[in-house]
């Protein structure tokens, strides 16, 4: 892939759309950036992105810490290039889906992407998503809205916030899991100790009428994904209403 033309592209992009050519340190020879970014996945699989570092990524890889700089520059570049080698591309839709099911599928799988890694869910965003694999995910969800009356500004916005949707309920639902781990009792179960009932009517009869539990009807899902598709039910909702009054 070649470029002509335009902004100089940041070092950190042209790696990961393989645009640049490794450095001077280190072999020339026995190593990729590949292999790096895969061995780097492989340990924050086993022991969470804190444990990252260019010293263990070199030992896993039976080199030494100077031979990755010649293909990576610092732990930074090191964990935004994993971050979208990490999500992979986006799988195969079926043929002739409408958008909404189109939709509902793509934003189902990229859940199931970030949460594949679950230390993705805990790295930075500190810029647009650049990287090939994002770009793949933003097009295969542009196609799913391809056939609708919305002009093209509106279905990027509408593939953007589904996706914001997704992510950051994926971030939310790790967070309250983390922590619920490290507490001891069920939360509706701690809240009617806490609540006076003069105070708090309102949610103290959502409480006691099983809101905060598992619905019966959802136990192939479990709360978390009951509770992801429903949230993302309304927000189909909302989208058709916004390709209807485009037609």
């Amino acid at each position: 892939m070649e470029t002509s033309g335009g902004p100089e592209l940041p070092r950190k992009i042209k790696l990961a759309w393989g645009l640049a050519e490794p450095g001077s340190r280190g072999p020339r020879r026995g190593l990729s950036l590949e292999q790096i970014l895969d061995a780097a996945i492989e340990l924050a699989d086993r022991e969470g992105v804190a444990a990252l570092s260019m010293s263990r990524v070199a030992k896993a890889l039976g080199f030494t810490t100077m031979s990755l700089y010649r293909y990576v520059e610092s732990k930074d570049e090191l964990i935004e290039l994993i971050s979208d080698r990490a999500l992979g591309p986006p799988p195969e839709f079926a043929k002739g889906l409408g958008w909404r099911e189109g939709l509902q599928q793509w934003a189902i799988a990229e859940r199931e992407g970030v949460l594949r890694h679950p230390w993705w869910l805990q790295l930075p965003i500190v810029a647009p998503p650049t990287g090939p694999n994002n770009m793949l995910w933003l097009d295969a969800g542009l196609a799913r809205l391809s056939e609708t009356p919305l002009p093209e500004a509106l279905r990027v916005k509408v593939v953007l916030n589904t996706s914001l949707y997704v992510v950051g309920r994926a971030r939310f639902s790790s967070d309250i899991a983390a922590a619920a781990a490290a507490e001891d009792g069920e939360y509706a179960s701690i809240l009617p100790a806490l609540l006076d009932p003069d105070r708090f009517p309102h949610l103290l009869r959502a409480v006691s009428e099983g809101a905060f539990e598992d619905d019966p009807q959802d136990e192939d899902l479990g709360w978390a994904d009951a509770d992801f598709r429903f949230a993302l039910d309304l927000l189909l909702d909302g989208i058709e209403k916004l390709v209807d009054a485009h037609r």
